[in-house]
């Protein structure tokens, strides 16, 4: 049965760079705040909810708190699950709301990966020694997963290949994307060789910038008369190695996905947009499959008819450009595919890339690394409440 959701989201501000060369992270962070409550039609004064992971950074949330000036705060999180945090924060604030814990929860991230001074390594995390033991980098974790599709579903390069094609047809629409231009699968094919088989064009990009999103009660979103995306369902979930005993065709959201759904009252037939999060392009092929849009293994044929695209398929996934085009500030990707999933719902994405009728949208994050420890969050929103 469907359930009424207590919670929408109605502000949402994209920050427009994809390269700050001047400032901190803190005022990036304030600048899509701002943003977000300006599309809200509502003030600082009034957010009493505030989500924000940002300890990798070294700004904790009390510290951006204080810098925004945000002293009416009843509820806080400072979950941290990598490129899934902005995702399951929302889910968090969709909960404290209907909990009566705030009334308007903002939920920021943002960041300054290319100018920034590298941070040095810490010592690895538990669960993640054998990484360092066998020199496993994080792109070299994601070219094994693709090479076990391949091995397992008889996946190709250029199944892969097609998912930055499909990306790059629709980032041409968008004139704040990193690369705003269509590429051609010979192209993608013959990009620079980065770990078998992912080449460069295979790699999402690496920005700087960041957005927020406000996720405000019923009462407020009648009072601002502002158009909603109602948080109809969502669901978090951690994907540990299991001491070795780990199956990397399983990224956490076979678990997430079925929960988000289940909670809206909804089936993947019912999804008119997808936002997929898309550090590589093998990430979106397990994401379809773990979220049950294809049979395991069918992600590869599903991708190379062009169903990924706006015009002519069934389900448009990252009408925006996403990671692979558009933009992946702070290397954390959740937010930005939130944010073309709340433009796709209001009927406000850009006129070439809208989905007609959009009613129900889905927006799948994961983070940390596919061949390690991962985790993943998923979120549905609808055009209506229930």
């Amino acid at each position: 049965m469907r359930q009424t959701s207590p919670a929408g989201i109605i502000g949402a501000f994209e920050h427009p760079e994809r390269r700050i060369p001047e400032g901190e992270v803190a005022d990036v962070i304030t600048d899509v705040s701002l943003g977000a409550l300006a599309d809200a039609g509502l003030e600082l004064a009034d957010v009493d909810g505030f989500f924000f992971a940002g300890v990798h950074q070294g700004l904790s949330l009390v510290a951006m708190a204080d810098h925004l000036g945000l002293d009416h705060l009843t509820h806080v999180d400072s979950t941290d699950i990598g490129g899934a945090s902005a995702i399951a924060q929302i889910g968090h604030a969709a909960e404290a709301i209907a909990a009566g814990k705030c009334r308007v929860a903002l939920v920021a991230m943002g960041g300054r990966p290319l100018e920034a001074s590298p941070r040095p390594a810490g010592p690895p995390e538990a669960g993640a020694r054998y990484q360092k033991d066998v020199d496993l980098s994080q792109i070299a974790g994601y070219a094994l997963v693709a090479q076990r599709h391949m091995a397992e579903y008889g996946t190709t390069r250029e199944q892969l290949a097609q998912v930055k094609v499909a990306a790059s047809l629709h980032a041409q629409y968008n004139p704040n994307a990193r690369l705003p231009y269509a590429v051609t699968l010979d192209e993608v094919l013959e990009s620079p060789l980065i770990s078998d088989p992912l080449r460069r064009l295979d790699c999402c990009v690496t920005t700087d910038g960041g957005g927020a999103v406000i996720v405000a009660s019923r009462d407020v979103v009648e009072r601002t008369g502002r158009r909603a995306g109602w948080v109809r369902g969502w669901a978090e979930t951690l994907r540990t190695t299991s001491g070795g005993h780990l199956d990397l065709m399983h990224n956490g959201a076979d678990r997430t996905g079925p929960v988000a759904l289940e909670q809206a009252g909804i089936t993947t037939a019912d999804i008119d947009y997808a936002s997929l999060y898309d550090s590589f392009t093998i990430t979106v092929l397990l994401a379809l499959e773990n979220l049950g849009f294809c049979e395991r293994g069918r992600s590869g044929p599903l991708v190379e008819a062009g169903e990924l695209l706006v015009s002519g398929s069934r389900l448009p996934v990252n009408t925006d450009g996403g990671g692979l085009c558009n933009n992946h500030p702070d290397r954390r990707g959740g937010m930005a595919r939130t944010l073309e999933a709340v433009r796709q719902i209001r009927g406000e994405a850009r006129p070439e890339v809208q989905v007609d009728d959009c009613e129900h949208v889905l927006v799948n994050g994961t983070g940390h690394t596919l061949a390690g420890n991962a985790s993943a969050a998923t979120l549905v929103l609808g055009r209506e409440a229930s």
